[in-house]
């Protein structure tokens, strides 16, 4: 029985987002081991949280060394030297004056329903703006402010209120710089959203499971300067897109726009479960015992944490992913030009969307096809998923060390796949037992 199938009749569903049968059984930097023996290109990192690739020896390192002298298992009720040492490294890292504070959780999910939970605490105002489209994580908490298709089934805050993300390739309103979003939002806080009642606006530097959508030039700093006015809290979800992956360390540096909160995750544990907020004091010491787990803070993570920080400085990895990122989308634009189910690219650094439509002008979301061309891209050698609120977008983050000729590789398996799709060599129920995103 293959190993797929043992995950298939043991695994709980509930915990599942399946493109396609990929089993693995090991994997060495930007190259996965599938269950067969085939080595596979790895352009999503496990959605960005393999930042240093596969068995980096700097993550390797640093977790014998914390298991060789355990320093307990959290930071609950004792301090560590690791997790202390994390949090001073993120703080010495992040831009920003007053008294601030990090606190260390498991994943993105439980660090955006901590923030959630403790603004709303610590400002008394009981109500939080977020983007349509937006997918903050998957607790309870943190599905409640976010507003992505997939969580029809959950349940949202009572004063949550959405706002569109403005997609220049499909601008709200025929407006595609954004301005109507700022305009309509100016309208709401006189009428059904007062703004001395909003504790915080969620934003995505970069859109993600929504569909890798860069914002419009100058939006976000329209937008973070009208909250700001109000004394609303600017929470940036760096979760994906953060740690260097849009070749600066945050990526809403790219906006000119300075936070009063970072959430970060995924890359930051370089593969092992780690989590990040950092804020101000009043914010995170508002209450003991708010925000806690059993494993928060554990000395083994803190420690994978450290090594991913020190790894993108001494390698080098924030020009690195500015660097080959733009030589990917180069070469994406090149095969843009050859395959007219291609109609747009974008991104920062190596964090890549690619858009799939039909009928040309019209942009009718290519929804099948994109499920049709990540299973041929799989059986050719490359691992990528589709996102996006029409499941059409193709979402690419690689680890932050990828090579040129690692992205000239994928762009030739991307190109292999879309004509075999194109010339009717890919059955259209290939993926049919996938549900995807």
């Amino acid at each position: 029985m293959t190993l797929y199938r043992r995950d298939e009749l043991t695994l709980s569903k509930l915990q599942k987002l399946r493109f396609f049968p990929l089993a693995v059984t090991g994997g060495a930097g930007s190259y996965l081991t599938n269950e067969d023996g085939r080595r596979l290109l790895d352009f999503s990192a496990s959605w960005g949280a393999v930042s240093l690739g596969h068995g980096h020896t700097a993550i390797r390192e640093a977790v014998d060394r914390a298991f060789a002298n355990q320093a307990g298992a959290s930071t609950l009720s004792a301090a560590n030297e690791p997790a202390v040492r994390l949090g001073e490294a993120l703080l010495a890292r992040m831009p920003g004056g007053g008294e601030r504070r990090v606190w260390l959780g498991h994943s993105g999910s439980d660090a955006n329903e901590t923030v959630a939970r403790a603004v709303v605490a610590a400002t008394g105002r009981p109500r939080i703006i977020s983007f349509a489209g937006a997918y903050h994580g998957g607790t309870a908490g943190s599905m409640a402010i976010s507003a992505h298709g997939v969580q029809k089934h959950a349940k949202r805050a009572s004063g949550l209120h959405v706002i569109p993300y403005p997609d220049p390739y499909r601008p709200y309103g025929d407006d595609p710089t954004g301005g109507l979003v700022v305009r309509e939002l100016e309208v709401a806080f006189q009428k059904d959203c007062p703004p001395d009642q909003v504790a915080a606006l969620f934003i995505e530097p970069i859109m993600s499971d929504g569909g890798l959508i860069v914002p419009p030039p100058g939006f976000m700093k329209r937008l973070t300067d009208l909250c700001r006015s109000h004394g609303i809290l600017i929470v940036s979800d760096e979760v994906k897109v953060g740690m260097g992956r849009s070749g600066l360390f945050n990526c809403i540096e790219h906006e000119g726009v300075q936070p009063d909160i970072w959430v970060l995750g995924k890359g930051l544990g370089g593969g092992l479960p780690l989590s990040a907020v950092i804020g101000p004091a009043p914010i995170m010491d508002y209450a003991a015992s708010f925000s806690m787990q059993t494993l928060h803070g554990n000395a083994v993570c803190a420690s994978a944490g450290l090594a991913v920080l020190k790894t993108i400085e001494s390698e080098n990895l924030m020009e690195n992913a500015a660097k080959v990122g733009a030589e990917l989308q180069h070469g994406l634009r090149d095969l843009a030009r050859r395959h007219g189910l291609i109609g747009d690219i974008r991104g920062r650094g190596l964090a890549v969307g690619v858009e799939l439509v039909t009928g040309g002008r019209s942009r009718e979301p290519a929804t099948k096809q994109a499920a049709q061309l990540v299973y041929r891209a799989f059986e050719l050698g490359l691992v990528l998923y589709y996102v996006g609120a029409n499941s059409n977008v193709l979402e690419m983050t690689p680890p932050l060390n990828l090579t040129a000729a690692e992205a000239a590789e994928a762009i030739s398996i991307l190109d292999r796949a879309l004509t075999d799709l194109s010339e009717g060599r890919v059955p259209d129920d290939i993926a049919a037992n996938f549900a995807g995103w």
